[in-house]
C-alpha cells in the first residue's frame, strides 16, 4: 500500500510533539509501514531539538522512499519559528493547519496515500483562518464530497457512533429524526462489516432521555423517533434498542455489542473517554477515503513542555492501516 499520511495539526499545539514521540517508538518491523507527515519541516525540527528526539525530520516528496530513523515531512508551509509561541495560534499558523488537511484529503483521493491520520486542530483558529467548519469531520466531508458522514470513536472495548456531532445540547432533540437515526444505524453496520471485518454486527441504539423515556413519562423521543428507526432497519446486523443510556455503555464495554449508536456528542464520548482516554481513535464514517484521528485536542496548556502522550496517535495509525487493508480484501 501507499504510505499513510499524518497531518501535523496546529503548529503550536502538541501535534509536532506526539508525531516525534510516535516515530521514536516505531520498531524495526514497523518502519516499512511508516507514515509521512504533512506539515512544516522547520516546526518539526524545532520540536525535535526541544524533545531530544532520535528521529530526524527530513524533507520528503511523493514517491520517495522513507529512510529509517527519519521523520519524512512533505513541507506545505514555512512558518517563521521566531513568531510562533506554544499554545498561541496565529492566523498564519491556522492557515497552514488548514492547508495540511486540504492536501491530505486531495492526496488520499488521488491515491497518493492509503489513509490519513489527523493530529489535533483548534476549531477557533480554523474559523479565524476563514474556514467555517465546526471541526475536522465536517471539513473533510466537504473536501471529499461526502454528503452523509458520521463520527465513530473506536477503542478495544467500546465503539460509539454519533447521530448528532457538534451541536448545542438544547438543539439535539429537534435534530433527531427517524431517517437520520436509521441512516446512522446503516452506516454503522456497513462500517463494522467493511472496515472492522465484523461479519454479523451487534448494534445497540441508545435512548435520548433518562431511563429511555420510561414509556413516555420522561420524554417521547424514544417512542416517536428512535424506536421506529430500530424497527425499520432491515439489514444483516442485529440491531436493538432504544436502550437506557445509563446502562448500555456498560453492556457494550463488556462485549455484548460491537457498537453503540449514540444520540449526541457527550452521551457517547463521556463513557468512551472514561475507558479510552489515552488510546481512543476518531474514525470518520462515510468518506471515500480512510481517515482516523487522535481523540484529544491541541492541549495548548502543555504544548512545548515534553509532556504529551502519543498513545492515541499510535492507535490511530494502527487502525488506519487495518481499515485500509480490510477495504482491499
Amino acid at each position: 500500500m501507499k504510505p499513510a499520511a499524518i497531518t501535523m495539526g496546529c503548529p503550536v499545539g502538541i501535534g509536532p510533539e506526539i508525531i516525534l514521540r510516535f516515530f521514536d517508538s516505531l520498531s524495526e518491523a514497523e518502519v516499512p509501514a511508516a507514515p509521512v507527515v504533512l506539515g512544516d519541516l522547520g516546526v518539526m525540527a524545532r520540536s525535535a531539538a526541544l524533545l531530544g528526539s532520535k528521529s530526524q525530520p527530513v524533507a520528503w516528496q511523493l514517491g520517495e522512499d522513507i529512510t529509517p530513523g527519519t521523520v519524512p515531512v512533505l513541507e506545505l508551509s514555512q512558518l517563521d519559528s521566531s513568531t510562533l509561541h506554544w499554545g498561541q495560534p496565529t492566523k498564519e499558523s491556522a492557515t497552514a493547519m488548514a492547508e495540511y488537511i486540504r492536501r491530505a484529503a486531495a492526496g488520499a483521493l488521488a491515491g497518493d496515500f492509503s489513509a490519513i491520520i489527523t493530529c489535533p486542530i483548534s476549531k477557533m483558529a480554523l474559523c479565524e483562518a476563514g474556514i467555517w467548519h465546526p471541526g475536522h469531520t465536517e471539513m473533510l466531508a466537504a473536501l471529499t464530497g461526502a454528503s452523509r458522514y458520521r463520527m465513530m470513536m473506536a477503542g478495544t472495548r467500546l465503539r460509539v457512533v454519533l447521530v448528532t456531532i457538534h451541536e448545542p445540547l438544547a438543539e439535539v432533540s429537534h435534530l433527531l429524526t427517524t431517517e437520520n437515526i436509521l441512516g446512522c444505524i446503516r452506516m454503522t453496520a456497513d462500517a463494522l462489516r467493511r472496515d472492522f471485518a465484523v461479519e454479523k454486527p451487534r448494534i445497540a441504539v441508545a435512548g435520548f432521555n433518562p431511563h429511555s423515556g420510561e414509556q413516555g413519562m420522561f420524554g417521547r423521543e424514544e417512542i416517536e423517533i428512535i424506536e421506529p428507526a430500530v424497527r425499520q432497519y432491515a439489514g444483516e446486523a442485529m440491531v436493538s434498542g432504544p436502550w437506557p443510556p445509563d446502562t448500555i455503555f456498560y453492556k457494550a464495554a463488556n462485549g455484548d455489542f460491537d457498537a453503540v449508536v449514540s444520540m449526541y456528542h457527550d452521551q457517547g464520548l463521556i463513557p468512551f473517554k472514561l475507558l479510552h482516554f489515552k488510546d481512543g481513535v476518531n474514525v470518520t464514517l462515510g468518506l471515500p477515503i480512510v481517515r482516523t484521528s487522535v481523540d484529544h485536542g491541541t492541549a495548548y496548556d502543555i504544548a512545548g513542555k515534553g509532556l504529551a502522550d502519543a498513545a492515541s496517535l499510535r492507535s490511530a495509525w494502527l487502525l488506519a492501516l487495518e481499515i485500509a487493508k480490510n477495504r482491499t480484501l
